[in-house]
Order: C-alpha cells, then sequence, then structure tokens
C-alpha cells in the first residue's frame, strides 16, 4: 500500500485531507485499509476544537478583536439603590446649611453596627481587596463549606446507600469445554443486580450490608435448570485494631479510607501538610473564624468611635477658627478706620498685615468646613486601635462617618456629634488590666485554638506509626431457585423459587479474618511526627510572643491615658491664659491704650491655637480610653455589644442530649468509659466581672457606658481631677456655624 495525506491547520480549526490513496492488494484488504485510514481521518479530526471546516484566510483581524475586548460580565445585579441616588455632595461653596442630625456616641455604633454586612474600614480595601474583606457571611462560609466545615467532616460518616443493575447476552465458541460448563458453543443470558448500604462508624469501623441477586440461562448440558436464580443477602464489617481505631483518631483525623476501599492494599497515606479533616479540627476552624470575625467587629467599632471624634474635633476646629476670623476682621476694620482717620495706627503696613492676618483664618476655615481628602484617624495608624490625627475638615470627616454607619453619603444635611469627649481622670490598676488583656484579647484566644489544633493533629499523627491490623467478619445468607419469587409449574421442593430458598435459612456462610500491613521503616509517618511537633513549638511560640505584644500595647495605651490627661490639663490652663491675654489686647487696642498690632495679631493666633489644642487634647484623652479598652479587650462590653453563634440544627441538640443522659456522672466511671479529648473550656466569658448581668429574658438597654476596674485601694476606682485654674468649664456642643 502507499499512501499520501497532508493536514491543513486554520488557528483553531484542523482538517486532514487525504490527498490520494493507492490500494495494491485484494478487495478484502483494501477494504480493511481503507476502514482503518477512514476511521483515523475522522478520529484525529474529532480531536480539534469544532468540526466545521473553516478556509484557511490569512486575515486574522476577527481573531484579533474577539481575544484582546475587555467584556462586561452577564449578572443580575444592578448599582445599589442608595449609591445611586446619592444627590451631590455638600461642599465649601455649601455655607447655608440649617439642618444637623445630632449623633451621640451610642446611636453612632448602634447604626452602623444595623446598617453592615460589610464591616467597613477606612482603608479602601473593599476595593482594593474586596477578597479579604470581613462580613456577617465569613463565619457561615466557613462552617458550610463542603471540605472542611463540620457537616463536611461529619459527612464522612453518613450511610451510603448503592444499587446498580447488569444484563449480559454471550454468544460465543470456547476452546475448551471445561470453561464453557461442557459446551464449546455457549449461548447465554446472564444478569447480576444489588443494592446495599455502606455506613462508617466514629470507631473506624466499616459496616455494611447488601442484597445481590444473578441470573443465569445458559446451553450447558450439566445444568439442573435451564435458568436459574441465585440471591443472597451479606453483612461484613471491618474493625481497624490499631492504625485508624478509635473514636479520638477518627474525630480528629477523620476517615482515612472512602467507605468499601479499606484493605491493606494501599496503607493510609498522611493529608499533604497534615491537614485532616476529622469533626474536631473543622469544629476549630469555626471558632478561628468566630475568633476573625470579632476582631474585625472590635476593629469596626473602634474605627466608627475615631470617625466620631474626628469629626467632633471638626466641628470644634471650625469653631475655633471660625472665632479668630471674626476677631481678625473686627481688627483689620478698627485699624482701616485709623488709616482713613489718619491716626496712629493706622499706617499702610498696619493695614495689611491686619488683612493677611485676615485672609490666614478665612483660608483655616475653609479648610476646616471642608478639609483635604487625608488619612485620619485609624486602627494601625501608630497605634492598634488608632492614633487621633485631627487634619479633617467637617465635609469630609462626615462623609467618612456616613460611610462607616452605612447611611446615604449625601441627604443634604451635616451630622453632628453632642457627646462632649470625658474630661474626668480614670486610674486603672495595672495588674487588673493586665490579667484582662492576657485573658480576653481574642488574637490570643484565636492562636489558642491554632496551638490546641497543633496537639490535636501530633495526637493523630502518632497514631501513623502503628501498623494496619483490621479485624473482618462477613456473614451470609444464600437462595437458589428455578424462579427468582412465585411458584414454578412442574418444579417442587425447595428450589422452586430463589426467595423461598433464601428465607428457609438452609444455606449460609460466614468468614473471620486479619488483615496486617506496616511500611518497612515509617519513613513518612516519622517525618510527619516531627514536622507536627515543629508546627506545635512554632505556634506555642507565636503564641508567647503575642502575649508580649498585647502587654506592650496595653503599656502604650496606659502611658497614652496619662500623657492625654496631663496635656488636658495643661492645655485647658494655657487656653485660659491665652483667652485672658487676647482680651486684655484686645481692649487695649479698642481703647487705643496700645499701638503695638503685632501683639493684638499674635494673641488672636495663639488664642486659636490654644483652643484646638486644649479640644484636640481632649479628643485625644477620648481616644486613649477607647484604645485601653481595645488593648484590654473589652471595648465590645465597654459599648454594650455581645456576639452569639446562631442556632446549630436540631439534630445536634438531640444527639447532644442522648449523650449527655448516657454519662456516668461518677468521676472514676467517667474516666473509664468516656475517653474523648477535651478541646474547649467551655463558653467564652463576654461579661466581665465589672458588668452587670442581664436576665435572660431582657435586652440590653443602651445606657452611658462605665467599665473601670477598681483601684488597689478597693475604691470605685473613677477620680476627678482638678487644680486651682480648672474649673470643669465645658461649652456647649457647637451651634450652627456662620461664613459671612
Amino acid at each position: 500500500m502507499r499512501c499520501r495525506w497532508g493536514k491543513v491547520v486554520d488557528l483553531n480549526f484542523q482538517k486532514v485531507e487525504i490527498t490520494s490513496v493507492y490500494l495494491t492488494r485484494s478487495p478484502a484488504t483494501r477494504a480493511v485499509w481503507l476502514a482503518a485510514m477512514i476511521f483515523m481521518a475522522v478520529a484525529y479530526t474529532g480531536c480539534s476544537s469544532t468540526n466545521s471546516y473553516v478556509p484557511f484566510s490569512p486575515d486574522l483581524s476577527d481573531y484579533q478583536i474577539a481575544s484582546t475586548e475587555i467584556e462586561e460580565p452577564l449578572v443580575d445585579e444592578g448599582p445599589d439603590l442608595d449609591a445611586s441616588i446619592t444627590p451631590a455632595p455638600l461642599t465649601v461653596e455649601d455655607v447655608d446649611i440649617a439642618e444637623f442630625t445630632d449623633l451621640t456616641l451610642e446611636q453612632t455604633v448602634k447604626t452602623a453596627l444595623s446598617n453592615s454586612r460589610v464591616l467597613r474600614d477606612l482603608g479602601g480595601r473593599v476595593l482594593d481587596a474586596p477578597q479579604v474583606v470581613a462580613t456577617t457571611y465569613d463565619p457561615a462560609i466557613t462552617e458550610t463549606d463542603p471540605r472542611f466545615g463540620v457537616e463536611g467532616a461529619l459527612s464522612a460518616f453518613d450511610p451510603n446507600f448503592y444499587a446498580n443493575g447488569f444484563h449480559q447476552k454471550n454468544d460465543r465458541a470456547v476452546n475448551n469445554a471445561v470453561t464453557a460448563f461442557g459446551t464449546q458453543m455457549l449461548q447465554q443470558d446472564a444478569a447480576f443486580m444489588q443494592y446495599g448500604l455502606d455506613k462508617r462508624a466514629v470507631t473506624g469501623a466499616e459496616l455494611g450490608i447488601r442484597q445481590i441477586t444473578g441470573y443465569d440461562a445458559n446451553n450447558a448440558p450439566g445444568n439442573r435448570f435451564p435458568s436459574a436464580w441465585d440471591t443472597r443477602i451479606e453483612a461484613n464489617v471491618r474493625q481497624p485494631l490499631l492504625l485508624g481505631a478509635g473514636v479520638e483518631f477518627n474525630r480528629i483525623a477523620g476517615p482515612q479510607f472512602p467507605p468499601g476501599t479499606g484493605s491493606t492494599a494501599t496503607l493510609p497515606r498522611l493529608p499533604y501538610g497534615s491537614r485532616f479533616n476529622g469533626v474536631m479540627l473543622a469544629r476549630i476552624d469555626e471558632d478561628v473564624s468566630l475568633a476573625d470575625f470579632e476582631e474585625s467587629v472590635i476593629k469596626f467599632i473602634s474605627n466608627v468611635e475615631n470617625a466620631y471624634w474626628d469629626l467632633y474635633f471638626s466641628y470644634r476646629n471650625l469653631h475655633s477658627r471660625i472665632a479668630a476670623r471674626d476677631a481678625a476682621l473686627e481688627t483689620w476694620r478698627r485699624v482701616k478706620a485709623l488709616n482713613l482717620a489718619g491716626r496712629v495706627g493706622g499706617e499702610e503696613e498696619n493695614e495689611a498685615q491686619a488683612q493677611e492676618q485676615y485672609y490666614r483664618f478665612e483660608e483655616a476655615v475653609q479648610d476646616a468646613l471642608s478639609g483635604r481628602l487625608v488619612e485620619g484617624t485609624r486602627d494601625n495608624n501608630g497605634s492598634r486601635g488608632g492614633t487621633f490625627r485631627g487634619l479633617e475638615g467637617i465635609q469630609v470627616a462626615e462623609r467618612r462617618m456616613r460611610l462607616l454607619m452605612g447611611l446615604p453619603l449625601s441627604d443634604g444635611t451635616l451630622l453632628r456629634p453632642i457627646d462632649e469627649p470625658p474630661v474626668a481622670e480614670v486610674i486603672f490598676d495595672w495588674e487588673t488590666i493586665k490579667s484582662e488583656a492576657l485573658a480576653r484579647r481574642v488574637e490570643l484566644r484565636r492562636q489558642r485554638w491554632q496551638v490546641k489544633r497543633r496537639m490535636l493533629e501530633l495526637e493523630a499523627t502518632n497514631k501513623f506509626l502503628l501498623p494496619r491490623l483490621d479485624a473482618l467478619g462477613t456473614y451470609r445468607f444464600r437462595g437458589f431457585g428455578k424462579d427468582l419469587m412465585g411458584q414454578h409449574e412442574g418444579v417442587n421442593g425447595q428450589f422452586n423459587n430463589a426467595w423461598g430458598n433464601l428465607g428457609s435459612g438452609d444455606y449460609q456462610e460466614w468468614e473471620l479474618g486479619m488483615e496486617f500491613a506496616v511500611p518497612l521503616g515509617h519513613r513518612r509517618a516519622n517525618a510527619a511526627v516531627k514536622n507536627a511537633e515543629l508546627a506545635l513549638a512554632r505556634d506555642r511560640a507565636i503564641l508567647h510572643e503575642q502575649e508580649r505584644e498585647v502587654v506592650h500595647d496595653l503599656s502604650n495605651s496606659v502611658g497614652e491615658v496619662k500623657r492625654s490627661q496631663a496635656s488636658v490639663k495643661t492645655t485647658f490652663n494655657r487656653r485660659l491664659a491665652a483667652k485672658r491675654e487676647f482680651e486684655v489686647l484686645q481692649d487695649k487696642f479698642e481703647k487705643e491704650n496700645i499701638t503695638d498690632l503685632d501683639r493684638v495679631l499674635d494673641a488672636q493666633r495663639r488664642f486659636a491655637e490654644a483652643d484646638t489644642a486644649h479640644y484636640k487634647a481632649r479628643v485625644e484623652y477620648a481616644l486613649g480610653l477607647k484604645n485601653l479598652f481595645y488593648a484590654e479587650g473589652t471595648l465590645l462590653e465597654h459599648n454594650q455589644i455581645y456576639l452569639s453563634e446562631g442556632p446549630w440544627p436540631q439534630a445536634a441538640y438531640c444527639d447532644a442530649e442522648e449523650r449527655s443522659q448516657s454519662r456516668v456522672h461518677n468521676l472514676e466511671d467517667l474516666q473509664k468509659t468516656y475517653s474523648d479529648p477535651v478541646v474547649s473550656r467551655g463558653p467564652y466569658g463576654q461579661v466581665s466581672r465589672f458588668a452587670e448581668v442581664l436576665p435572660e429574658d431582657c435586652e440590653p438597654e443602651i445606657s452611658e457606658p462605665v467599665a473601670v476596674p477598681p483601684g488597689p485601694d478597693d475604691s470605685d476606682g473613677v477620680e476627678v481631677w482638678f487644680d486651682e485654674e480648672f474649673d470643669g468649664e465645658s461649652e456647649d456642643a457647637v451651634g450652627l456655624f456662620e461664613v459671612n
């Protein structure tokens, strides 16, 4: 045979073209070779991405356009309604604002939590890294993970029902009559059907029961019946005695064999990275996800408070700037009047100097009203809870607070804080708050869960040093008959039908056995044990370092509280002195008792700076207390926020009740009969010893939060300070501002 063939390739389209074929053998041979060539052509063409032939064209423009286009995804989700109907924002030109929405800190926190399926932050991660943004769905996603969630781990113990059936028609000639039941021309109709149930027990045992039915009709001369039915019901069990045995191991590592494959032909292999899939580890993963969620809530509440006090300071800063601008305007007008009258103090340079002072404060008013797009106070910008950065204007700070609260970003009104920063000195006992921080910080609790996971993984990994030794047992009832069921005419006796013969119980079989296998050297298992030990040592070292970091954060917070306390007192006294100097010089200037304009203008500036510095110190003190609660791990409690898991499936409660009733309450018997490892210390107490325990049927009322531990002298822990110049003066919340 001689043949030539060619291939034409056009991008993703392939075609085999047989150009010429010369056949020189017999017609039968030519037919065979022709069929083979056709099969090859069809098979080769079928490997391409399409079976249609497109003529080759050197023009690639259509392909290049289609392959380089940026396409829009087809989804049903439209733009968010609140975002799409947001009106134009307020700007520096919108100065005639007469509507405000007054908010307390508690109202702000409550609104933010009510509107937050996504726990927002001020770092733009929702746009830059949406995969790491925390949401209220995250714990549920972890729980429902089909691979590593609790339900996924429990599914390994679910019963497995299976059924199958086959029918065969055999017609063959055989060389050896013995292999064909005494005939060399075998003709046979055969059928096979089975159904059964497999179950993995928590002890590692494989339990199974199945019913098998076979039908055979053939022309073998030695048959009792031309056709017959064979049926059997059998139960089997495989119980590991060493590797894979025990409730504890299976709850940690999970079953190491799928149902029906547990044989010594293949030993169980350690999962990569010791990623076991037991229900206990799955539950730890859920607890870790809850700790992650709690940490996100803490950061969210911290940022809400940061935004609240940023906005408060913005109002105070604007109030100071407006007062300074108005004073500068009045000074400019007086110097202008002196200039027009030709009197001393009204020189041109003095007027220009007063004018420059006015426009300097006017610029400051505009900045304090609108603000610049710079980073405000947020977590981890110096301290873990957030270091105060009073650089924002009202409109920028107000929009940021709306973003965190989940409110429309603009509605024609301005949010206005009405709570005042605290001025009372709060004294904390160091040993008490240190113990609280080491016990309550969510980061430490999460790492302790990780250490517990490593301990359980090491415990399960040590089991792989054992050989595989399984005990096997099978018990079987058999039945045979001319028919499957019913009475067949002409056939009497016990083999009339297979089901009747099975029910008689005359034919029973059983089997007991042992299987053993062991990898010589245990190289993988020894390496896994060493790896698990190192992983446990690593996580323990990280836990100890985290504890040092927590104490470091707490030390910084205590130091910042003390510093801001002293700063509040100092800046208040500075403000009083600057105000007194400004009023005296302003009065003398108005009465023309002095002509030194520099001193008047300088006093205006220093009074405005002192006023701003005082309220900045008060806000820093408020944030310092908040950051101390953050470092102590009691910020949620301080804001009366409590987290709880949703209900479990009803079957879990029923199972827990049954287990509780079946346990022996005597300690000695309990140690003998119940060997499950202790994983959890019990529910985490979110209410500290300083807070009032609420009745179970009552909703917590929102009130002024007080969470001050008593000092070493058993006092109430709160000391109000004052000095000879501080009289507790606190101006009312800022009212409507005017810029005219």
